[in-house]
């Protein structure tokens, strides 16, 4: 067992090593090996990248974890916003750009309405009244009736 056995990856494990091989360059004995550089990723080193991550990492502390809503809900959100929004622009202008013709024809429905709710009304209020009302009513209806006839003949 010379010095070529410290040069050997996984022939000598000591007691406190793991299970997993290790590399060897790490001890430094080695002159003779190359030794691997790290890889410099450039997503990492950008300063978009970094400015971002300090900002998340500023936001969890805070606790304001970003909100983890997929794509496609986000678009669908976004859109259903715009229509919201064309929706009312679109009945805002239509309703600053009513004719008179319109005009007049929104006031003459208003009218009708209010018509048809009064005799909603007087059509409830007879049905709710009690059945001797309704034949005291009939009574002085034909009384006067054959009254008027009387005064005629």
């Amino acid at each position: 067992v010379g010095s070529d056995d410290r040069c050997d990856p996984g022939l000598s494990l000591s007691p406190g090593r793991s299970v997993m091989a290790e590399p060897d360059y790490l001890e430094g004995d080695c002159d003779e090996l190359i030794k691997p550089k790290k890889l410099i990723n450039p997503v990492k080193n950008s300063r978009n990248h970094q400015d971002l991550h300090r900002e998340l990492l500023m936001n969890q502390k805070r606790g304001l974890a970003p909100q983890n809503k997929p794509e496609l809900q986000k678009v669908l959100e976004k859109r259903k916003r715009e229509q919201v929004l064309k929706a009312q622009k679109e009945e805002q202008e239509a309703h600053k750009k009513r004719s008179d013709l319109e005009i007049e024809l929104m006031k003459r429905q208003q009218k009708l309405e209010q018509l048809e709710l009064e005799q909603q009304k007087i059509e409830e209020e007879q049905e709710n009244t009690p059945e001797f009302v309704k034949m005291k009513s009939n009574l002085r209806r034909t009384k006067q009736e054959t009254d008027g006839e009387e005064r005629t003949t």
